[in-house]
């Protein structure tokens, strides 16, 4: 264990967050997720039995988001005519206010199919266990 490292960090996830440069991009993905076929070219690490809040709060405890781009956070847009609830979603816009001076306009959103090619081109895939629907997230890493 590490003073200040959060306990949901593992080892693996916490080596593969810290080869990441600045730009690559992340995903922490919901328990839906097609993530082993999607992240054929990305590390995946599985965080079974964590959600999207938990997993979130600790990443951005270790990582910042990109301050060069406008929204460094994307979020999976509801397929249209879809009438899922996304509570979600202001959940992580919630989060990322704690971390981000910006606030919720760095988060954004991508149509399902572009948000899965961007995913395809991730460095690493987070996933969890997260049953809310439309629960993806997709992280661009900034400097430390």
């Amino acid at each position: 264990m590490l003073k200040g490292i959060p306990a949901i960090l593992s080892p693996d996830l916490l080596k593969r967050l810290c080869e990441m440069g600045h730009s690559d991009r992340l995903v922490i993905a919901d328990g839906n997720f097609p993530a082993e076929s999607l992240g054929k070219n990305a590390h995946v690490v599985r965080l079974d039995g964590h959600g999207v809040q938990e997993i979130l709060q600790a990443v951005l405890q270790v990582m910042p988001l990109d301050q060069y781009v406008e929204q460094p956070v994307s979020l999976m847009a509801k397929v249209p005519g879809d009438n899922a609830p996304t509570p979600i979603w202001d959940v992580v816009k919630a989060e990322v206010k704690k971390v981000d001076e910006r606030g919720e306009k760095v988060v954004g959103f991508l149509e399902r199919f572009k948000f899965y090619e961007e995913a395809a081109q991730a460095y690493l895939i987070i996933t969890s266990s997260e049953k809310a629907l439309y629960a993806n997230v997709l992280l661009q890493k900034g400097v430390v």
